[in-house]
């Protein structure tokens, strides 16, 4: 690990503004970047720990949203009774992140703004057609996810927030790496307000939509609609957990189950 100085943020415009003059990085709960900082594959010179601010947790609805604080933990999203109630499908992603130390560490806030290629929060933020608020604007999802670890934000940006409209019907079906839990390929189907949202995680360098199987879902909501599609192999992964091809079909067949678990 690299030396870094430490500072903990009393508010948000304090992380703010630590972050615009050190350039380094907002500290959640560290399950991401205090791992790559251990293999020295992240050096932000500087911690700016917002674990302690007062606002940034809680989960509550708003009319026909869910909204879930930036620092609330996957533990707190999968125990919600407002998000069981309201997306169950929300709930039981975040049932099945990690381990139960991961899931009592990490946070909702730091797994979007990490982006990891194969994180389960991205899928169900893009498919659900949530809304990333933070501290000077509030971001769809379709404009949140820019690259393999890059997002919109900005480098003084921090999330506060995520508000999920709740949808007519949705699940998430995974097919995860045995060791780690991380998504070989996982897909989240929505039926929302305004048609069917199909994300795809896992499969390529960051979440994606997956259209040409929410065209063939919005003509038939079914599991062999879904897994009628093909989907193309070449924007997708090739590594030693499997081939471009393979993922390709994953793609299908999750997407299919997905759909069967939606009702």
């Amino acid at each position: 690990m690299y030396v870094f100085e430490y500072q903990r943020a009393k508010s948000v415009a304090d992380a703010a503004a630590a972050l615009a003059k050190t350039g380094g990085k907002a500290l959640a709960g560290g399950q991401s970047l205090v791992g790559a900082m251990k293999l020295r594959l992240a050096n932000p010179g500087t911690l700016v720990d917002i674990a302690g601010i007062a606002g940034l947790k809680g989960i509550k609805q708003e009319g026909a949203a869910v909204v879930i604080g930036a620092m609330s933990t996957h533990a707190d999203v999968a125990s919600s009774a407002v998000v069981k109630k309201a997306i169950p499908a929300l709930a039981a992603l975040a049932e099945g992140i990690g381990d139960r130390q991961v899931r009592n560490r990490g946070t909702i806030g730091g797994s979007l703004a990490n982006n990891d290629p194969a994180a389960d929060y991205p899928a169900a933020v893009l498919a659900l057609g949530a809304t990333v608020q933070t501290n000077k604007r509030k971001i769809a999802a379709d404009e949140f996810f820019k690259g393999m670890y890059e997002t919109a934000l900005g480098a003084d940006e921090i999330i506060t927030a995520v508000s999920f409209p709740v949808p007519k019907k949705a699940a998430y079906v995974k097919f995860p790496n045995p060791a780690s839990r991380f998504a070989l390929v996982g897909v989240f189907v929505a039926q929302t307000q305004s048609g069917v949202r199909v994300a795809v995680t896992g499969a390529a360098a960051h979440v994606h939509r997956a259209t040409a199987i929410e065209n063939a879902l919005a003509k038939s909501f079914t599991a062999d609609a879904a897994k009628a599609v093909k989907i193309p192999a070449d924007h997708l992964n090739t590594d030693l957990h499997g081939s471009a091809e393979y993922r390709a079909h994953l793609v299908s067949v999750l997407a299919s189950r997905a759909v069967t678990a939606a009702g």
